[in-house]
């Protein structure tokens, strides 16, 4: 049997007996993980081109068909120039540098495809998922699963979630967008490298784009119970989109939760909220800015009449401790988010944020608790208007604190869900009987929507009544 030197490369010496069935070390060369046939240029060239790059690397010989039998191409020239536009156009991230061409005396064309260093590719026309990332299993090119491309993406990436591609590439930014524009900064595609936003291709979003975009699926639940065991809802919430508009709204809400105390002393009464205003937005913007978004889980507030706690998925970074960040030493988890925080004014740069909720209690009897465990941070607000005697904290004994307080004894009546929101619609309603149900926003200076809210909670609470609907609606005192 006469045969004939084909070519030498990577996967061996390669000979074509005269049948033109290709052998290699004097066996019939079959399809394998490294080695697939196209009979003819179609489509799937760039499948088997990103399974070989995201797994081991391969050749696809085109112009041979399944059985290993040499066809060849009519047009050469064509057939070259289609393949080069395929792998060049539909493939993501760019897989060219890890391509080789080599043509053959029999019409063949040869790709070698390298392992690539960016993984996972996948095919422009079907995303970062599951249906456009393949991977090289036996002979064959197939899907591969969420896990992997996770696997993929953290093996390429390293573990920083934020600097990590995200698995979401048709993100919107219409919050970010607002909220940069209100603090007068620039958000357009031109400044995304400079955020943090696309990877080093400049064409993919990471995690951090994730994070600030609308579709980003992490969320903060927020839970009012009418028990300090947080066994009985009184009502909870669930808010999403980007971590911005988290933020925004979850502070909203708690609040309208954050009743306010009053105390008569000769002609002057004393309001007094529960929870320092300032203290909220710290404990809240510290959860959010952060908490290990590596965990699909939501952030977790509880609101009970004696505390707020906010709990965040990921312990403290190894090697600090509770006691090390209240004395104002600051280590961030997220610190690409932590810096456009910081540019947006939210944030101070030396985390300062829980020092600061610790001087806002200065003086209290009852102080801010801190728990860690080896998952999960959580930071309890006291009510300071809840008196409290010693006995147990009110930690569940699990993981390390500091700022250990008592369990509170102390009875709420409806005057006690009173928000100074509240008390100056009932101020009004003491001087003037009734008012309109357009003119809320304009007594409380807000926007429609939380004027709604303010006016829906006094009717859950039996402070108010309404009549009349739509633009003749108006609200009055509930007779006691």
């Amino acid at each position: 049997m006469n045969i004939h030197l084909l070519a030498v490369n990577i996967h061996g010496i390669i000979i074509v007996n005269e049948s033109k069935s290709i052998v290699r070390e004097g066996c019939c060369m079959r399809e394998s993980e490294i080695i697939e046939f196209k009979e003819a240029v179609t489509d799937d060239i760039c499948r088997a081109v990103v399974a070989f790059a995201n797994t081991d690397g391969g050749l696809i010989r085109v112009g041979v068909d399944d059985s290993g039998t040499i066809i060849g191409l009519s047009d050469m020239d064509a057939a070259y120039t289609r393949i080069t536009n395929l792998i060049r156009d539909n493939i993501r991230p760019d897989v060219t540098l890890f391509t080789r061409y080599e043509t053959t005396d029999e019409r063949c064309i040869y790709v070698h495809v390298g392992e690539g260093t960016a993984k996972p590719y996948f095919l422009a026309s079907k995303g970062l998922k599951p249906s456009g990332v393949y991977v090289r299993q036996g002979a064959s090119s197939v899907q591969s699963s969420w896990d992997q491309i996770r696997l993929l993406i953290k093996n390429a990436d390293g573990d920083s979630y934020e600097a990590a591609r995200s698995l979401m590439q048709d993100l919107t930014f219409f919050t970010a967008e607002q909220e940069f524009g209100r603090r007068g900064l620039v958000f357009e595609p031109e400044k995304y490298s400079a955020l943090g936003l696309f990877d080093e291709s400049k064409k993919l979003f990471t995690n951090i784009a994730l994070l600030l975009s609308d579709q980003c699926e992490h969320t903060v639940k927020v839970a009012v119970f009418d028990d300090e065991a947080n066994t009985v809802f009184r009502d909870r919430r669930e808010f999403g989109g980007s971590v911005l508009r988290q933020l925004h709204e979850s502070y909203e809400y708690l609040m309208l939760n954050n009743r306010v105390a009053s105390k008569i002393r000769g002609l002057d009464r004393e309001d007094r909220e529960d929870y320092p205003p300032e203290a909220i937005r710290e404990a809240l913007l510290n959860t959010l800015v952060h908490r290990d978004y590596s965990y699909s889980g939501s952030v977790i507030i509880n609101i009970n009449r004696d505390r707020i706690e906010f709990i965040n998925l990921g312990g403290l970074l190894p090697g600090l401790s509770p006691r090390d960040i209240t004395s104002g030493i600051s280590q961030s988890r997220n610190a690409m988010l932590a810096q456009i925080f910081f540019l947006l004014k939210h944030i101070e740069a030396y985390g300062t944020g829980l020092r600061r909720i610790f001087a806002l209690y200065r003086g209290e009897a009852n102080q801010p608790e801190i728990e860690v465990t080896e998952n999960t941070f959580r930071i309890s607000l006291p009510n300071r208007n809840v008196v409290r005697t010693s006995g147990s904290g009110t930690g569940s004994g699990t993981g390390s604190r500091i700022g250990i307080v008592s369990e509170p004894k102390a009875s709420y009546g409806i005057r006690d869900h009173v928000t100074p929101q509240m008390q100056s619609v009932l101020d009004y309603l003491e001087e003037h009987g009734t008012i309109a149900d357009a003119a809320l926003p304009e007594l409380l200076g807000v926007k429609r929507t939380r004027a709604y809210l303010v006016a829906r909670q006094m009717l859950e609470l039996g402070l108010l009544q309404t009549s009349g609907r739509g633009k003749s609606k108006k609200y009055f005192r509930r007779n006691s």
